[in-house]
């Protein structure tokens, strides 16, 4: 027996197939595009663009950017400088502290 035409079942099972495919390539290409952005950005200044490079502050690892001297640091850093022994009317300190708070002042 010859089938000429697929049946329904065989026609919704391609169908399903056909969108789970589609729906990984398209998640494959998403996930590939992010990692290439996030790549271009990697090591870059938010403010300016130009490059950051690492220094030692007090033992704590900071990036400098190259050309507008901003100083950047993620959570744990800001969290490692806090650490240290420093007069509480530091405005350094203020700012850390504020950072890590998540306060921001308009």
């Amino acid at each position: 027996m010859t089938h000429d035409r697929p049946s329904k079942n065989e026609d919704e099972y391609f169908a399903r197939r056909d969108a789970e495919l589609l729906r990984q390539h398209r998640e494959s290409a998403r996930r590939s595009a992010a990692a290439i952005e996030r790549k271009t950005h990697y090591m870059k200044c938010p403010k300016c663009g130009y490059d950051l490079i690492t220094g030692d502050w007090d033992g704590v690892q900071i990036e400098q950017c190259t050309n507008c001297h901003g100083i950047w640091c993620d959570a744990d850093e800001v969290k490692a400088i806090l650490k240290r022994p420093t007069p509480t009317n530091n405005i350094l300190a203020r700012i850390f502290r504020a950072v890590a708070k998540g306060v921001t002042r308009s």
